[in-house]
């Protein structure tokens, strides 16, 4: 894969699993792990995780789904995008290095499409990610033909949603994915009205949720019950 002519070089690449490819990017604002799935000749479909996960952890229930796999692989060459210090395998991030803003994030994604040689393409963001990709392509409209965004976050959180945040921190930290912390993160990505209440019964994805253990489990459940429907 070669440079489009900017600053953006490629420093490693090494295979993984599902016959996908690892490219180890260094950006104008560091290096970010891509992971590419699929032919290169086919559009684009760049995606986004959330915090504290990788392409791996967020997406796996998309990417173990034959039937969802198989139809994006068809129509798309998937770039799963991790951000710095969540690749596999990373190293801990020391807490001297510099954290990028968001900001820079957004731009990150416009050198990896540089590197690849991309023009436009669609986007899928989970979460934080999400945001990410709409700062994304709110700055380069020009670079984005969709956005599929899954629990996006849209405005600054308020002083409720950071208690909860912290005590759900806390809650995993002493007790691990107890049935509290389950209820903050289901309230986190679902409506009011998928969450179910006295009238209405919860909805099979809600009940689904409920039955695994860790965030990541949560997550896969979410996607790969889409990728079904």
């Amino acid at each position: 894969m070669g440079d489009s002519g900017g600053s953006v070089v490629s420093v490693d690449v090494e295979r993984i699993s599902f016959g996908g490819k690892e490219h180890h990017i260094q950006t104008n604002h560091g290096s970010v792990s891509v992971a590419v799935y699929g032919d290169h000749d086919k559009p684009a479909l760049v995606t986004y995780p959330d915090i504290a996960l990788n392409h791996m952890s967020c997406f796996q229930g998309l990417l173990f789904c034959p039937e969802a796999s198989s139809l994006l692989l068809h129509n798309f060459c998937i770039y799963h995008i991790s951000p710095p210090g969540h690749e596999l395998g990373a190293a801990p991030i020391s807490p001297s290095s510099p954290v990028a803003s968001v900001d820079e994030l957004a731009d990150q994604v416009s050198d990896v499409l540089d590197f690849f040689g991309l023009g436009s393409v669609m986007c899928l963001g989970v979460a934080a990610g999400a945001y990410i990709l709409t700062l994304f392509a709110t700055k380069y409209r020009e670079r984005v033909l969709g956005l599929i965004l899954v629990s996006p976050l849209c405005k600054t959180p308020s002083w409720t949603e950071w208690f909860h945040n912290k005590l759900m921190s806390n809650l995993l930290y002493y007790y691990g994915m107890c049935n509290m912390v389950k209820d903050c993160l289901l309230q986190r990505y679902f409506s009011k009205g998928v969450l179910g209440c006295s009238t209405i019964p919860e909805s099979d994805i809600v009940q689904a949720s409920r039955s695994v253990h860790t965030i990541q489990d949560i997550l896969s459940s979410i996607i790969n019950y889409y990728a079904y429907i």
